[in-house]
């Protein structure tokens, strides 16, 4: 045998022992995280779906202690009006969450962008809602906002008429936006400053030297290339959305959330489920949240998200191939 062979398969032995230790090596560090997330992600779900088939009390078996009824629990969901203003709800949130921050944060982002004394307490300030806890964020709010709280107390001490804050549909709805953006815009602006950072500062410069102005900056040059970073805010956002629960348990309860307008869906599986001892059929709900939020999700990452994908390839591919370009040209 030849040296040629014997270097060609020392090297293909050689790439082999390489792609197996890549191998060990990323289902090292992936397994337990693959294990996790099939534990605690998938399994859960697969076993919602099959509870849901069931009319359960939620001990023992479902095919023992419960009582089989098929597609029965979801059929019901869809046909119950109070699911139905349950998801109407949600999705009011959802965008209102969108209009209402979005633009709150891109105007405190641009303010806190801003070198002045003081700038890194008040970002501070502004952030720590959204760290605190949404029990007692929603604790704290509904003490202030009962028809004998603070805030209408203050109202009253300036000879402003009160209000029922929790209880009146026409303004629960909107005092639910407003403990949301107050909870959640901070990490909005925190993810707007971190952007508004990459954005390099001879554009500005350059823009300044054609004498743009300020807000012709802002819009020409921070808003188109912020839009990334707007986008994936957003998709947190929707998300949160979908699955809020503790404010509004926490301030609304189980039965006036319903009355007052501001019900949510996973409010709704919870008081039609493990309050009504129907285990079976909060099940079904969970499933069916899950199904509404996955092709959410993917919608907007198909339609949205790869936007950003796509043109980060794009960019790529041009980079290398005008580094290639410059090789051949200086050779």
């Amino acid at each position: 045998m030849s040296a040629t062979h014997i270097k060609a398969r020392s090297r293909v032995s050689s790439i082999r022992k390489d792609k197996l230790q890549k191998g060990i090596e990323i289902a090292v560090l992936s397994g337990p995280a693959l294990i996790m997330f099939l534990g605690f992600v998938i399994l859960p779900v697969f076993m919602a779906a099959y509870y849901g088939f069931f009319k359960w009390k939620g001990y023992g078996k479902p095919n023992v202690n419960g009582t089989f009824i098929g597609l029965q629990n979801y059929v019901v969901i869809f046909q119950d009006a109070n699911f139905q203003q349950a998801f109407l709800h949600t999705m009011l949130i959802l965008v209102a969450s969108l209009v209402i921050q979005a633009p709150l944060a891109i105007l405190f982002a641009l303010l806190l962008n801003q070198k002045f004394k003081g700038r890194a307490i008040i970002r501070t300030l502004i952030f720590v809602p959204y760290v605190v806890s949404e029990v007692i964020v929603g604790t704290g709010w509904s003490l202030m906002l009962q028809t004998t709280g603070a805030v209408n107390a203050i109202l009253k001490s300036w000879g402003l008429p009160g209000a029922d804050w929790i209880s009146d549909p026409k303004i629960a709805f909107w005092t639910l936006m407003l403990i949301i953006t107050w909870k959640y815009i901070g990490f909005a602006v925190i993810l707007m400053i971190a952007g508004m950072q990459s954005i390099p500062e001879d554009l500005y410069e350059a823009a300044k030297v054609d004498g743009a102005g300020f807000w012709q900056q802002q819009w020409s040059i921070t808003l188109p290339l912020l839009a990334p970073t707007i986008r994936i805010w957003a998709f947190m956002s929707i998300i949160g959305s979908l699955q809020l629960f503790d404010l509004v348990y926490i301030i609304w309860g189980q039965y006036v959330s319903s009355t007052a307008g501001t019900s949510t869906m996973a409010t709704y599986m919870v008081r039609e489920g493990r309050l009504a001892n129907n285990y079976g059929y909060g099940s079904a709900v969970a499933v069916v949240i899950f199904v509404i939020s996955l092709v959410i999700a993917l919608s907007y990452q198909h339609f949205v998200l790869n936007r950003d994908l796509d043109g980060a390839i794009t960019t790529r591919e041009n980079t290398v191939k005008n580094r290639k370009n410059g090789k051949k040209v200086a050779r």
